[in-house]
């Protein structure tokens, strides 16, 4: 009876002084935070018109060509898990004009000179990366670029590029030390599979790409390869790179020694089906002057005949070809007794004027005496003020030969390049 007065007075003691009886409310917890199967999505690409001129003494009609190279792409992270990415990208090429695109369809097969920029729309990367501490997995069609693209590149000069659907793995947890590991099963070329010939289309492989590089000081780094080519040659050698400042000159130079031997997984066999051996050296030296932004260099690059007469000379298969041994592309697969490309070059490099430059090149065979011809190459390429990502870009080759396998080549290009990026 005690208790429930004294509760009863408490109670009223509390509402005369303004206060109250609730119940206990217990917080609520936060809401859990939305799983996003993609963060930080970006998006970029690329818009890529060009025309094409070329005039060859082979009896076909000047090519006037007019094409477009459309990519875009989309990336994000994914999952949300720490390291853990994804990127798709597509890529279309139109063109019109009188030329021969080495398409099937092309109603200008054999009748006009060839720009092997077939029309074709594919999806040119799509691959997920992984990475964790210094080491990245990426899994799935990539593009690949190794050191200057004399092995393996993009072939990004032409309007739809080469991508390799391949597993690859990159470590720089050593300081100053580079190493990638890539197993390739199939290789996509410029071409698809509605080519007139066989011209490098699309194909299965089973090859296997190692690439250490090393960089003891800015003078010198040391780069070590081995790209085993299913059916074609296993290629290893090493490469000397730095930038040497002398004066008032900066001087970059690479010295670089390969060899290449009978694949170690599959045999190279000719159009007949007997097996070929495989066995031939590369040499390059070159060195690029920068004098305030004038630019003096010289080549002497040599892709050795085969050991015996018969035997493959020394070929590059994977590699961006149009950016070696002039831009007339005649040498596009290797004489059977090897290429000498003597080369000289002079230019100037600025931010507000661009890069103009002039190439020439002497072309001759590494067994034997034969001549094959020379060339000149121009180039102009700079940025397009005032709208970001865009650029522009002359260029012209003029080959000339007094040797029957080769003809007289003039080409000429006009290009505009726009990229965009919202990463």
């Amino acid at each position: 009876m005690k208790k429930t007065l004294l509760l009863s007075a408490a109670a009223s003691a509390m509402l005369m002084a303004g206060g109250d009886i609730a119940p206990v409310v217990q917080e609520e917890a936060p809401a859990p935070a939305e799983f996003l199967i993609f963060n930080n999505i970006y998006a970029k690409g690329e818009i890529r018109p060009r025309y094409e001129y070329v005039d060859a003494d082979n009896g076909k009609g000047d090519a006037n060509a007019y094409t477009n190279r459309l990519t875009l792409g989309i990336g994000a992270d994914f999952m949300q898990i720490d390291g853990l990415s994804i990127y798709l990208e597509g890529t279309n090429v139109m063109g019109s004009g009188d030329f021969d695109s080495l398409s099937a369809s092309d109603s200008n097969a054999g009748l006009y000179q060839v720009v092997a920029d077939p029309d074709q729309t594919r999806i040119t990367q799509a691959y997920m990366d992984y990475k964790f501490s210094d080491t990245l997995i990426r899994v799935g069609r990539q593009g690949v670029n190794l050191d200057n693209q004399r092995f393996v590149g993009t072939v990004d000069w032409r309007q739809m590029p080469q991508t390799y659907d391949a597993a690859a793995i990159i470590n720089n947890s050593i300081e100053n030390l580079s190493l990638m590991a890539a197993y390739v099963w199939r290789v996509n070329t410029v071409f698809d599979a509605d080519t007139t010939k066989n011209v490098g289309s699309d194909f299965d492989t089973n090859s296997v790409l190692l690439h250490a590089a090393y960089t003891f000081m800015p003078e010198l780094t040391l780069t070590a390869y081995d790209y085993i080519i299913e059916d074609y040659a296993d290629t290893y050698g090493i490469a000397a790179t730095g930038k040497i400042g002398m004066g008032g000159a900066t001087i970059s130079y690479r010295a670089e020694y390969a060899h290449q031997a009978d694949p170690t997984n599959g045999d190279r066999l000719d159009i007949n089906g007997n097996i070929l051996n495989v066995d031939a050296d590369y040499y390059n030296l070159q060195a690029t002057a920068n004098i305030s932004g004038f630019l003096v260099g010289a080549q002497y690059e040599v892709l050795g005949a085969g050991d015996k007469v018969g035997d493959p000379a020394f070929g590059t298969p994977l590699a961006t070809l149009h950016a070696h041994n002039g831009w007339a592309d005649m040498f596009l697969t290797t004489p059977d007794d090897g290429l000498v490309d003597f080369n000289g070059m002079i230019g100037y490099k600025a931010d507000w004027f661009g890069l103009a430059k002039v190439v020439y090149h002497d072309f001759s065979a590494d067994r034997g005496s034969a001549d094959y011809g020379t060339e000149w190459d121009a180039i102009y390429k700079n940025k397009i003020p005032g709208v970001k990502g865009l650029s522009g870009m002359l260029k012209a080759s003029w080959f000339n030969s007094d040797n029957v396998n080769y003809v007289d080549t003039t080409k000429v290009w006009v290009m505009l390049d726009y990229k965009f990026s919202t990463k």
